[in-house]
């Protein structure tokens, strides 16, 4: 009889910003419920094997802000809770706010993370942690998860220096001696791991995907990734199966407190569940959430059709079809 792979559901969303007037008018409430941030979005999390965030804010009652920084980004520590509430398992570090208040907010936020049992990769106190891989369950798959960026670099972690993973790249790829680098630790990763994911926070804040991003998608996958999780970009965008695998070009804004964009709606975004079966991922299905009130939630029906018309028109190019299933939009190769 043949032998099926069970199949492991993994929950990705995109950027997790709980500081400024998340953390001044939600988490600074003691009356407040840590969970309360997820909304009606939280069974969401209950019903995948693993939950990976990016999270795009320092969590930290240390540091001081840095003065060349727009926007900068610090959460209380009471943001803990709010990641423990949604039993996340991972997040994603390596990416342009993580070190708005310094090493000094940056190495506290490590310590809590830990602490909580956080698994994380992309920043540490050098670069060896930087760019180490997290490893976590998820049923009875292990993930290995490798987290990079290209903002920032100024911030790149050093062999006696806390920052974070940078890397750069151009029409052909990952530049030497990222390049190297990178390909050293995906084939490490493959290795430890039944799948490996690149954490990517990379590419411009709005717009299509470039050319140089997605040669760079598809770099880390020939080399042995099995999941591209790109953000940064502020709107989802679409989705690329490349050989058994699968590519998120951009998971968009989860959670946060930003201004909207009429014709972006970066208050929209899904929680994207891709579906592995063995290292094959060649479904993801998507749940379709809002940001309103300083919290996330399931998506109106209007909205939810907007995001499923987007979905299928920027995912086309691709070869992707793009159906519903119920509650859910579908993506498939």
């Amino acid at each position: 009889m043949p032998v099926y792979a069970p199949t492991t559901r993994l929950g990705l969303t995109g950027d997790v910003m709980l500081g400024r007037l998340v953390d001044e008018h939600v988490l600074a409430d003691p009356r407040c419920n840590p969970a309360d941030l997820w909304g009606n979005a939280l069974d969401l999390f209950a019903s995948v094997e693993a939950r990976l965030i990016n999270l795009e804010c320092v969590i930290a009652a240390s540091g001081r802000r840095d003065p060349e920084k727009t926007f900068a980004f610090r959460a209380r520590p009471r943001a803990i809770e709010t990641l423990l509430a949604a039993h996340v398992d991972f997040a994603g570090l390596a990416n342009n706010h993580v070190l708005d208040y310094g090493p000094d907010a940056l190495l506290e936020c490590l310590g809590h993370l830990r602490t909580a049992g956080i698994a994380h990769a992309g920043a540490g106190r050098d670069l060896a942690e930087a760019s180490a891989p997290a490893v976590i369950a998820a049923g009875t798959s292990r993930l290995a998860v490798l987290a990079l960026t290209d903002n920032e670099p100024g911030w790149e972690a050093g062999d006696r220096r806390p920052g974070v993973q940078v890397v750069r790249y151009d029409a052909h790829g990952l530049r030497p001696p990222y390049r190297e680098r990178i390909a050293a630790a995906i084939t490490r990763a493959r290795e430890i791991a039944d799948l490996v994911i690149v954490c990517a926070h990379v590419g411009p804040n709005w717009g299509l995907p470039s050319p140089e991003v997605q040669v760079l998608a598809h770099q880390l996958l020939d080399w042995g990734a099995d999941v591209y999780w790109g953000h940064s970009n502020h709107s989802v965008q679409g989705i690329e199966f490349y050989g058994g695998k699968a590519i998120l070009y951009s998971t968009g804004d989860f959670l946060d407190d930003y201004a909207v964009d009429p014709d972006e709606r970066n208050d929209l975004s899904f929680f994207f569940e891709a579906q592995a079966r063995g290292r094959t991922v060649a479904t993801v299905r998507l749940h379709p959430v809002r940001i309103d009130g300083l919290r996330v939630h399931r998506a109106p029906a209007e909205d939810a059709r907007w995001l499923a018309r987007r979905m299928a028109v920027l995912s086309a190019p691709f070869g992707t079809r793009v159906g519903e299933d119920g509650e859910a939009i579908v993506a498939t190769a």
